[in-house]
């Protein structure tokens, strides 16, 4: 029998994958299918500077009047406005659903990381369990069934296009080229890329969008709903919950997990980048080829996210940011020395799934690590997660147009050393001073006020 708080995981989990297996296979297509004068390039832009400005100030505005729940279900819904936009895109209807995007996307992965967090510490405290082990599971479980999506976004994605699964005939010319050798790379594709008829974008996009939000609206349990009214009798004043995402920077830990925050923004944005696609994988092997090496990206990535939230009790979360650093590492030096061959498809494939490993490490670890890390500001702690993630995003998209991929790499591998430095130190911090879980907290505080009464 499934745990109350297992099955709720299982049920946002299930919720974000038809989400994003709509909302991810768009994202990734906006420059074939609204390549018109950068108008989809111009809305993922909008869409990440959007989620920056949300995550200062609507996460715990929304979830701690709303609840984790409802939050979820309305940020899905503007996920599902962009969907929409894309049925007749244009300036003027790309441009208002990518801003409305942007401002629900913030809340309604805060409101996941807050309710998986708040489940995890429940569940531990029933079952007797340590909360960092059980919130590291549940972390896990929830991105082995996302992290799936880009599996099947991808092959939905090629299935659209009608994309060949043929290694494209490549010049000897073209393939001395590929690599970090040739700055402002352009690979020139045999024939065109038609887009998708109507209906079957609509059917795509804006089902999955829907289902995903009856899937949660119904089935997801309410489990701070208690919470949420007491919060909206008190009316504590705005500005006080308006600017809690600010006031969270004065603790020191959140400023020294600042790096390894942005650098999983770095490394996301890197490998769904087009210049890394077309450098390596289109120019040596062809177009053809991009949505297979991703499909294995996304497959490693899910996996791994589902072993590494459960070997994360007996190796400790350290080893595994350790590992996924050095995993990195390699890669990034690899993509630096490796000259492309259609001769090493082993090779390509094999990147791609080192990097999805690692990514796994990432995502469970750094969202299981701000839930222990400040269990009685969630809301606000992981407003900051995305607000710093997706500033790591933003600051990369906006630089790809102009910078080699030489160049891109020592950037990351920069982010990536600053990480290394200074994630350590909370750790160290955390080992010395272990946080009470927000149940343990209030237990103490009980006590101490029953000793001082007596």
């Amino acid at each position: 029998m499934l745990s109350r708080n297992l099955k709720n995981v299982l049920v946002v989990s299930v919720g974000f994958l038809f989400l994003f297996m709509a909302a991810g296979g768009l994202q990734n297509l906006q420059s074939s299918l609204n390549a018109e004068e950068g108008m989809g390039v111009a809305s993922l832009s909008i869409i990440y500077a959007s989620i920056i400005i949300s995550s200062m100030f609507l996460p715990p505005i929304m979830i701690k009047n709303l609840g984790c729940k409802w939050t979820v279900v309305a940020g899905m819904g503007c996920y599902v406005s962009y969907s929409l936009g894309n049925l007749y895109p244009g300036w003027y209807t790309l441009m208002p659903t990518s801003v409305i995007l942007g401002l629900g996307g913030a809340p309604l992965w805060s409101a996941k990381c807050t309710y998986l967090t708040i489940s995890g510490n429940t569940q531990a405290a029933a079952q007797g369990k340590r909360a960092p082990d059980v919130i590291n599971q549940y972390f896990g479980i929830f991105f082995f069934i996302f992290q799936s999506s880009g599996v099947w976004g991808n092959l939905m994605s090629s299935l659209i296009f009608g994309q060949d699964t043929k290694i494209a005939e490549i010049p000897e010319e073209q393939l001395r080229t590929c690599g970090v050798t040739e700055c402002g790379l352009v690979v020139q594709s045999n024939g065109t890329t038609p887009r998708p008829a109507q209906e079957v974008v609509q059917t795509l996009l804006g089902c999955a969008g829907v289902l995903a939000m009856l899937i949660v609206a119904v089935f997801l349990d309410d489990i701070d709903r208690d919470r949420a009214s007491r919060f909206r009798e008190k009316r504590e004043p705005f500005c006080k919950t308006f600017l809690a995402t600010f006031r969270l920077l004065k603790d020191r830990r959140l400023l020294l997990v600042v790096p390894l925050t942005m650098y999983s923004g770095f490394e996301q944005s890197f490998l769904s980048g087009s210049t890394p696609r077309q450098n390596y994988v289109t120019c040596a092997l062809g177009i053809h080829y991009i949505g297979f090496v991703m499909m294995c990206f996304g497959a490693t990535n899910s996996i791994s996210s589902f072993l590494f939230g459960r070997l994360a009790r007996y190796t400790g979360r350290a080893a595994l940011m350790c590992l996924a650093a050095a995993t990195n590492l390699s890669c990034i030096i690899t993509f630096l020395l490796w000259k492309p061959d259609p001769k090493q498809l082993h090779v390509f494939f094999l990147l791609a799934a080192l990097w999805g490993m690692a990514d796994a490490v990432w995502q469970t670890q750094t969202n299981a690590l701000y839930g222990i890390l400040f269990p009685r500001d969630k809301e606000a702690a992981f407003a900051n997660y995305r607000m710093w993630e997706s500033l790591g995003f933003v600051i990369s998209f906006a630089y790809s147009s102009f910078l080699c991929l030489e160049y891109k790499l020592y950037i990351m591998l920069g982010v990536l050393v600053l990480a290394a430095v200074t994630y350590p130190i909370v750790e160290r911090h955390e080992h010395m001073h272990p946080t009470l879980t927000q149940e343990n907290a209030e237990n103490t505080s009980t006590k101490i006020m029953c000793q001082t009464q007596m």
